[in-house]
């Protein structure tokens, strides 16, 4: 592993523990070189999942892409950073169980407004007014009677 303050290849291995419920590891290291330490993980490696979009194009699933749309949501909402993080993950492992190779990009979604749903109604709305394409005040309106 190379150290990302000094670019050494000489790392030694501190402590490792298995993190998300055991799908993950976590590594605390040291660089033998500078002698800083820094934390990598280790995720396994698995078939890629493929996003199929509403006009039929497909992409790599990328999980970054899902956190940027719900972090819009979730902005100056009283989240933390873990909680995004732990609903990217779910969202992740639910479309991983559905064992295809692709997923629909609606089927991402509305894994998100389920999860926002019940854990802050006001970044639910948010992700809902974009997801679902909200065009004036009724459609906002509807969504919050439903």
């Amino acid at each position: 592993m190379r150290c990302p303050f000094c670019t050494a290849n000489n790392t030694s291995v501190l402590e490792s523990r298995m993190v998300d419920e055991g799908k993950s590891l976590r590594r605390r290291r040291e660089c033998l070189k500078c002698k800083k330490r820094f934390t990598t993980y280790e995720k396994v490696g698995g078939s890629t999942l493929w996003v199929v979009k509403k006009d039929g194009r497909r992409e790599p699933y990328d999980r970054e892409k899902v956190k940027r749309g719900l972090l819009r949501a979730v902005e100056k909402r009283p989240l933390s950073m873990d909680l995004v993080n732990d609903i990217v993950d779910r969202v992740e492992r639910e479309m991983m169980r559905k064992e295809k190779e692709e997923v629909s990009s609606k089927a991402i979604g509305i894994s998100i407004l389920k999860k926002l749903r019940r854990t802050d109604k006001v970044a639910w709305l948010r992700f809902a007014s974009v997801y679902l394409q909200f065009e004036d005040l009724e459609d906002f309106a509807r969504a919050i009677k439903e």
